[in-house]
């Protein structure tokens, strides 16, 4: 084409698409049209363009065409835009999958090296960018950009066909050369913010202010955080990437930033809202159920940072960063108070009602769960949690309150401390609570099974005995050795005082003998005594089966051959009298049966189960 066009022509062609004075330029697009059609209007449109330096033309004559030229190629712009974009829809399943692409591992990406997944069975967030990279504008499978720009986790893709792209860039020259960029932008803004929108609604991100989401219940919001994460790194690494690559695409090099701007103009509000969720939660209410989410956010929006640095990398999308920055360093302070209430609660638990049967606490379990889930978030809390508790000198000397000898922890982290703590503090509730039972025996029995749940938890997670380590570890052996060790003694002392000898020996002359009537009361005392530990013992429970059998085998190591040689050395003098079976009730195979049935928390019948004598 000859580069010079005369400026009659130029005109004309101008004023041929003026929608204004034309039907058939209303109803027809250029850039719908043949190649040469387009190449001839943005050739007119250079010759009208070179015109207005020219003072020797006609400035009005000229000024009325560029301004048609000018509402052509918005209008013109906005179709293209508009007939080229598709929202994502990573929820759709019968799309033609993309063609392998190589695969770029980043180590610090949570979607390479998961630090913890646990209780939320959440879809792989890899296969939820993947949906995202089926489209592209047209519809067909859409290939990675294979330089990424940043970490190797942003996955740009091509949101519009690069013949279109072509298009938009010649437009957009011409109309920043015109002085029409505030409308190139808004036109630019207003398309592809829709498509954002839409692209967030398929995502499952609701237009929700921080208000509406503190005012959601706390399962609500779980679901949610859980699709939040999801789709904020599909949005950073994906959405948001791919829309500043589309712009850099079609206005890198037309003017200073102006790519930029475009790129914030269509971003900005998607990017607040996506935020704003995040924030409300950081800055909501606290309490323990919270914190495993909260933390789960964190990690998220920790991954997150680097892309969202190189993403959000020029001046004007500085507001963009401080708040991603912001809310992750709230998110940090939120998941601090919220162990600290979390102590002060397990300290404060209120429930003065005894379990029964000195069974396992619900304290004790819920505490012992929470403590190993957050072993799984060790990593994280070691860079959280840098202070230790307050414990130690300002409690020390005072019994309404637990102590801790933090000189004894020296080394270990200020997690691991805390971990700790919240063990010392269960124990002191714990300690309180045994004292609402009447029986001696019962108390210690309580004791003894919440202290030997609590080490079984903590020798069941590797992550969590590393961190309280096994001289902790052997102190809580200790103590619920010596609780078993106390219960034995609150109960069975007294009744095997009953087998002792002394008292029973009688003198006088040159013999001695024993006294048959002490005997018989030291036999019915014996049976008495037995009789009503089985009955109320029985109804007693050790739900751990190791730990009852145990007990039960000591018990029977005391008992039965100090009843054995009881009955030896005297079962002649009671079988000698009258009505031997009213002293004598039971052998020594009626107790090993009868020591069976203790701690299986079931009522047994009134009497002992005796063997035929």
């Amino acid at each position: 084409m000859d580069d010079t066009l005369p400026l009659e022509t130029a005109e004309k062609i101008i004023l041929r698409w003026d929608s204004t004075a034309s039907e058939e330029a209303r109803e027809k697009m250029i850039f719908e049209g043949e190649r040469q059609e387009v190449d001839l209007y943005l050739h007119a449109v250079d010759e009208i363009q070179r015109s207005l330096s020219s003072v020797s033309v006609s400035s009005d004559k000229v000024n009325s065409a560029i301004q048609i030229a000018m509402a052509r190629l918005e209008d013109e712009f906005r179709n293209i835009l508009i007939s080229h974009t598709n929202p994502f829809d990573p929820s759709s399943e019968d799309e033609p999958h993309p063609q392998p692409q190589p695969q770029h591992v980043d180590p610090s990406s949570s979607s390479s090296s998961p630090k913890h997944r646990h209780h939320d069975d959440v879809e792989d967030d890899v296969d939820v960018e993947n949906k995202l990279l089926r489209f592209n504008s047209d519809g067909a499978a859409s290939s990675v950009n294979s330089s990424y720009r940043s970490t190797s986790s942003i996955r740009e893709i091509d949101l519009i066909p690069s013949d279109a792209v072509y298009d938009l860039r010649c437009i957009a020259e011409r109309m920043i050369s015109s002085g029409y960029l505030r409308e190139c932008i808004q036109v630019y803004g207003s398309v592809r913010k829709s498509a954002v929108d839409a692209s967030f609604r398929r995502l499952g991100i609701e237009k929700l202010s921080i208000g509406d989401v503190q005012r959601l219940e706390w399962e609500q919001l779980e679901a949610k955080i859980r699709r939040w994460i999801r789709a904020a790194k599909v949005c950073v690494r994906t959405l948001f990437a791919s829309e500043k690559k589309l712009c850099e695409q079609i206005f890198d090099g037309v003017g200073t930033a102006i790519d930029d701007a475009c790129f914030m103009e269509t971003v900005k509000g998607p990017a607040i809202q996506l935020f704003n969720f995040a924030e409300a939660i950081s800055i909501s209410r606290r309490s323990p159920e919270k914190l495993f989410k909260i933390l789960d956010l964190h990690d998220a929006l920790m991954d997150l940072m680097p892309d969202i640095d190189i993403v959000f990398d020029s001046k004007s999308s500085e507001s963009i960063r401080v708040q991603a920055a912001e809310i992750l360093s709230r998110l940090g302070e939120a998941a601090r108070g919220i162990l600290s209430e979390f102590e002060n609660a397990v300290l404060k638990e209120p429930s003065k009602v005894p379990v029964p049967g000195g069974t396992i606490h619900p304290l004790t379990r819920y505490v012992m769960n929470y403590i190993s889930l957050i072993s799984d978030y060790k990593v994280t809390l070691n860079d959280l949690i840098v202070s230790k508790p307050s414990t130690g000198s300002r409690y020390s000397g005072d019994p309404s309150t637990p102590d801790l000898d933090l000189n004894e922890l020296e080394g270990k982290t200020p997690l691991a401390v805390h971990l700790i703590w919240i063990i010392v503090i269960l124990q002191f509730n714990l300690d309180a609570k045994s004292k609402h039972y009447k029986d001696a025996s019962l108390s210690h029995l309580f004791i003894m099974n919440n202290v030997h749940y609590i080490v079984q938890k903590v020798r069941g997670s590797p992550e969590l005995r590393d961190m309280i380590g096994d001289d902790y570890l052997k102190k809580l052996t200790g103590k619920f050795r010596q609780a078993a060790t106390s219960y034995q003694r609150a109960t069975w002392v007294g009744v095997l005082f009953c087998l002792r000898d002394e008292g029973l020996h009688v003198s006088g002359g040159f013999s001695s003998g024993v006294s048959r009537s002490a005997l018989r009361e030291r036999f019915k005392a014996f049976n008495a005594m037995f009789e009503e530990v089985h009955r109320t013992q029985a109804v007693w429970w050790i739900p751990d089966l190791q730990l009852r059998e145990e007990l039960r085998i000591s018990i029977s190591e005391k008992l039965i051959p100090a009843y054995r040689s009881f009955l030896g050395r005297f079962r002649s003098h009671i079988e000698s009298g009258r009505h031997p079976e009213n002293y004598i009730k039971y052998s020594v195979e009626d107790l090993e049966d009868a020591v069976l049935d203790f701690f299986e928390g079931n009522p047994v019948s009134q009497h002992l189960r005796r063997r035929s004598q």
